[in-house]
């Protein structure tokens, strides 16, 4: 796998601020604020969070042995400042098959209208490269990952570099189901936004 070596940078964007901005997307607002209350169960407010998750059990991964993937927290951001246009953000948690220990994953997202006019997630990798896009079920209780490539780092040493998590024949495509938002505290570092999650 390529080893990336602007993980502190890449750390502290995600932590710091969004990439993206819904003026820049040119959605019709109307459908704007439709995607957001789906998304995050309602209105964004100042900041607002959902959560997703996965566990992979042991029958699926013998039905799929190429999927390096055994877990995944998906933990997506939305937030206003006065006089600005939203912001969003994923934070991603992995757990794989051959490899022990938990890592993470974030970037800045954007939002972008397919050809059915579906709105979606499409979520930067490194130095513009790859990413993800993400996208809600109809019945709004799941989000579907499409995975290119993204950066990937050890949460328990966040200083060392970067590896990269890639597509593979069973790791293309993931569907995660939505939880209480207290199940992504882990992927949050600032003491209050973990506090908050339990608000949303």
């Amino acid at each position: 796998m390529k080893i990336l070596t602007a993980l502190p940078l890449l750390a502290a964007l995600v932590a710091a601020a969004p990439l993206a901005h819904a003026e820049d997307d040119g959605i019709d607002p109307a459908k704007s604020k439709a995607f957001d209350s789906r998304v995050f169960a309602g209105p964004v407010g100042n900041k607002a969070f959902a959560c997703f998750v996965r566990h992979y059990d042991a029958s699926h991964l013998a039905q799929h042995k190429k999927q390096k993937v055994t877990a995944i927290k998906l933990l997506v951001t939305a937030e206003n400042h006065a006089g600005e246009p939203t912001s969003y953000a994923y934070k991603a948690g992995f757990q794989f098959r051959n490899r022990a220990g938990n890592f993470d994953a974030g970037s800045g997202c954007g939002r972008i209208e397919d050809g059915a006019k579906a709105i979606h997630f499409t979520c930067d990798g490194d130095c513009g490269g790859g990413g993800i896009d993400m996208a809600m079920t109809k019945d709004d209780k799941s989000m579907i990952v499409h995975l290119e490539v993204i950066p990937i780092w050890d949460r328990k040493h966040p200083d060392r570099d970067s590896k990269t998590l890639e597509a593979g024949a069973d790791d293309k495509v993931f569907r995660v189901d939505r939880v209480d938002n207290g199940e992504c505290a882990e992927l949050m570092t600032g003491n209050k936004e973990v506090a908050s999650l339990g608000r949303k």
